[in-house]
């Protein structure tokens, strides 16, 4: 009589502090409560019990003697590899213990408000679902709590037995084949998330209780070495709580501000409200699963300050859904704010993080967009996306490149968009960010997707006013009905490409010429080739091309005779041997006496940039091969055939000199300051009779 007696009191008194307790009054996250309520007083006192860990503790009693079992499959060396090989960062064993808690949440909504027959009779279907968190410093130790679903003594062993078994990856095939899509909260797939918390733990306790009616309560406990043991309690309430006594090296993670800054890095889109020490962490909404209709300019503001860390705004906003060809869930944003040296650099990481199910899987996804767009800034997530057993490695490299194929396309139509919605916002997003686009083009491997990037490129144009620029589709669209090519021009500045001498024979035949002046915009357009099946051609591979197609037998003008074009070919061949390796005759100049050609002249003029500066000069030339065409109708190319024979020394100066501005002009002189000395010598050997 006397337990008894003591045993009365301890429930008395018990009973007495719980009724002091606040009440927490949030409500169960919009589920349609279909199933009869207790009174008052007991969901009063369910939700007294849930209040804090060392209530529930306090509350637990042993019913019966432990029952030692042994893990299934491989035991100890599975475990091993699962607590210390699986996981690359010991923090995310509370991302997993957080995303089954959420599992075990979402697996009550549904099945209380499920209509099939054989669903089970549930207790205490209006309890406000949640999930809590407390840290124990002294005692170094973090428990997770949920009032979700709870597991009955065969669930426990199927679930937490049996490594590698998850109890929502069954769950979810099982209300699939009832033809229901109605569990798309649930997280877990692969039952595995449970055993991270040994890389952390010397021992782990489990206390569940089903929300089936009538079901008894159970501890489940292991120090992971390859056996486990269950004994029934009483007084354990509906739900789970899983007590993690951390090892000696690992008492960080009883730390509270730790504990709090890891949730809100892989937790905070978690639908259920998550209670650290009493506190609610997660605050922030998964914008990108709302309705794009729904979300306003405000909400955007802040998600993106929150995911990019930064206080800027967003210059442009994708908010995008789609269920084929797979699922997408995704928020692209482009930063109003222009690219820093760090996002320029190929080795900085993809701005995009990767969630499945509001659980971050990688912050920084670098598979998910190609390499050229890690200046955009956002969320994606996929139901899709099939992980490995620790949701950091994707496994099916084709469905990873059908989601990045996918969320490409579908950003570059945006942009497209964007610039006929908002040509000035476009101008100015360009100037900012348009050498990542090239910097695609040159670096894709898909003719497809290069063509794709091309529709977002702009020049300035020979047809329209300086300032202006046009897209090569609307160039296409100007262009004639005969004209099969895009032609471009690679000048510093538009004056120089207006006076080029490669630009004078498209200008007489009245075609437009697009106007390059950033330094890679010739590379790129050559790595594209073509564009809506009209080749890119160089002007100069224009000139070349045409030129060679004409014999060497183009007469000058009147003033010199074929005989005399032949005499003077011959001398500019020997007075610049080691330097031009052909000499001919061209019809395409007027306002300038020649010009030089090389077959890959943009090529060319980037080996000069980067690779040019140890080799001696002769070897330049010899790789170069450059070939010099001559306008004979050309006032200067006339007196130096007459100089040839009054003044053979200012004849030579002379010719040099003219392949020397043919070279400048063509981009192909590293330095041309050392042009200023020979200059300097043929002004004095041309004023010598003044």
């Amino acid at each position: 009589m006397s337990a008894l007696r003591a045993r009365l009191c301890f429930s008395a008194l018990y009973t007495r502090r719980l009724l002091l307790l606040p009440i927490n009054n949030s409500k169960p996250n919009g589920v349609t409560v279909l199933r009869a309520q207790y009174n008052g007083l007991c969901h009063l006192q369910s939700q007294s019990k849930f209040s804090t860990a060392s209530d529930q503790q306090k509350a637990e009693v042993i019913r019966s003697t432990p029952e030692k079992k042994e893990f299934q499959a491989e035991t100890r060396m599975l475990l091993d590899i699962v607590a210390r090989s699986l996981y690359s960062d010991k923090e995310v064993f509370i991302r997993e213990l957080i995303s089954n808690a959420s599992d075990a949440l979402e697996k009550f909504r549904y099945i209380s408000v499920s209509s099939a027959q054989d669903t089970p009779q549930l207790e205490n279907t209006d309890r406000a679902l949640e999930i809590r968190i407390t840290t124990d410093k002294q005692n170094r130790a973090i428990t997770f709590q949920d009032n979700g679903i709870g597991m009955t003594k065969e669930e426990l062993i199927q679930n937490l037995g049996t490594i590698a078994r998850s109890g929502s990856k069954s769950f979810i095939e099982e209300i699939k084949k009832q033809g229901s899509e109605q569990a798309s909260s649930i997280i877990g797939q692969f039952g595995v998330g449970f055993y991270s918390a040994f890389m952390v733990a010397d021992k782990l306790e489990v206390y569940t209780r089903s929300s089936k009616s009538g079901s008894p309560g159970y501890k489940w406990s292991s120090d992971g070495s390859g056996t486990y043991e269950i004994q029934e309690m009483e007084d354990v309430p509906i739900g789970t709580k899983i007590i993690v006594y951390l090892k000696t090296d690992c008492r960080e993670f009883a730390d509270d501000e730790r504990v709090k800054d890891i949730i809100k890095k892989y937790s905070n889109f978690i639908g259920s409200p998550i209670l650290l020490n009493n506190e609610q962490v997660n605050s922030i909404k998964p914008v990108w699963l709302m309705d794009p209709k729904e979300v306003t300019h405000e909400q955007h503001v802040e998600f993106y300050r929150f995911i990019s860390n930064s206080y800027d705004k967003p210059r442009f906003t994708l908010h995008y859904k789609t269920d084929a060809p797979i699922s997408i869930r995704s928020i692209l944003y482009v930063p109003e704010g222009k690219p820093g040296l760090f996002e320029m650099s190929r080795d900085s990481d993809v701005g995009v993080a990767l969630y499945s199910r509001k659980i971050l899987i990688k912050s920084k996804a670098d598979n998910i967009l190609p390499k050229w767009l890690r200046f955009v800034k956002g969320v994606v997530d996929s139901e899709d996306i099939p992980l490995n057993l620790s949701r950091e490695l994707l496994q099916n490299s084709a469905l990873i490149v059908k989601l990045r194929t996918v969320l490409t396309n579908r950003f570059i139509k945006f942009m497209c968009d964007m610039a006929q919605k908002d040509p000035v916002g476009y101008d100015a997003f360009y100037k900012d960010y348009s050498l990542f686009l090239k910097e695609g083009i040159v670096t894709s491997q898909s003719p497809l997707e290069k063509e794709e990037i091309a529709k977002l490129l702009r020049f300035e144009s020979s047809k329209l006013e300086a300032g202006v620029k046009t897209s090569l589709a609307d160039y296409c669209s100007r262009q004639k009905d005969d004209q099969k090519s895009i032609y471009y021009l690679a000048a510093p500045s538009r004056q120089l490409a207006e006076t080029s001498p490669y630009y004078e024979s498209l200008k007489k035949r009245d075609l437009e010429v697009l106007f390059c002046y950033e330094m890679y915009d010739e590379l790129v357009l050559l790595e594209l080739k073509e564009f809506g099946r009209r080749s890119l051609i160089s002007v100069e591979n224009d000139m070349q091309r045409e030129s060679s197609d004409k014999s060497e037998t183009i007469i000058g003008s009147d003033d010199l005779q074929q005989s005399q074009v032949n005499e003077l070919i011959s001398f500019l061949k020997k007075n610049l041997d080691g330097k031009v390796f052909e000499v001919r005759t061209t019809q395409k100049l007027d306002t300038h006496p020649c010009v030089i050609v090389i077959p890959e002249m943009a090529a060319a003029r980037h080996f000069i940039r980067t690779q040019a500066q140890n080799l001696s000069e002769e070897n330049r030339f010899a790789l170069l091969r450059p070939q010099l065409e001559i306008n004979a109708k050309h006032p200067i190319v006339k007196k130096l055939h007459k100089l040839i024979s009054s003044d053979k020394e200012l004849a030579n100066m002379v010719s040099q000199q003219l392949f020397s501005n043919a070279m400048v002009t063509a981009g192909l002189v590293m330095d041309p300051r050392n042009l200023v000395t020979h200059i300097n010598d043929l002004l004095v050997k041309a004023l010598e009779k003044h």
